[in-house]
């Protein structure tokens, strides 16, 4: 399978070197090797160390998302800045597709008529459509997609294999993370305000990395 992207030999020893200082500067930490490689990767695409405190992952976190990208899950994420960041040729090597609903004409009216916002509207069509259950799910932007996904885990049994929970911002972005953090469902989050696409971003690319590691 190639390599996540058409790297040069040049940007390889470019990103290995960043790799090391991340290493070096970030000292000891508790993460798991795999773990690690997911927070580091975070860092990478922020150049910002508080992560290293931040990021919070369920016991079975990973595995469930490797296992899941493996098997080819369906992948919602809240907004299309996600998609586009992602790496189309490792997704649909294992017959992995990103769905994205927060733009549609029909989650936009039901949204303005129900008083609500685009990225509940959003979650709740994706599991209507059957698409929550073994899905990563992934929010980078939006905290009331998360909120919504908790809910529809607790009150509609929707089972996803992970939740990503990244959402940057400030109205209800902390407290979206920590009712993730109170689910059984596995889970990677960032504690706190930050977060964004971009995090979301580096977490599935640091899980398909993982996952070219791991026999299928």
């Amino acid at each position: 399978m190639n390599d996540m992207r058409q790297m040069t030999a040049l940007g390889r020893s470019i990103e290995d070197g960043s790799f090391a200082i991340i290493d070096q500067e970030a000292g000891t930490h508790n993460f798991g090797p795999a773990e690690w490689q997911v927070v580091r990767r975070v860092i990478h695409a922020t150049a910002d160390f508080e992560f290293k405190t931040l990021m919070r992952f369920h016991p079975d976190a990973v595995r469930a998302g490797v296992a899941a990208l493996q098997g080819g899950c369906p992948l919602l994420v809240d907004v299309k800045m996600i998609s586009a960041g992602l790496n189309e040729e490792r997704l649909s090597s294992y017959g992995c597709k990103v769905h994205s609903f927060i733009s549609d004409e029909d989650v936009i009216a039901t949204a303005k008529a129900n008083n609500s916002t685009r990225a509940i509207e959003a979650m709740r069509k994706a599991h209507r459509l059957n698409l929550l259950n073994g899905a990563v799910v992934a929010i980078g932007n939006a905290p009331t997609a998360l909120l919504e996904v908790a809910r529809l885990i607790r009150e509609e049994h929707a089972k996803p294999a992970l939740i990503i929970g990244v959402p940057v911002g400030f109205v209800s972005a902390a407290e979206s993370k920590e009712v993730t953090l109170e689910l059984s469902t596995p889970y990677i989050v960032a504690r706190g305000r930050k977060g964004g696409s971009p995090i979301a971003v580096a977490i599935i690319h640091a899980l398909l990395l993982l996952s070219a590691k791991e026999p299928a």
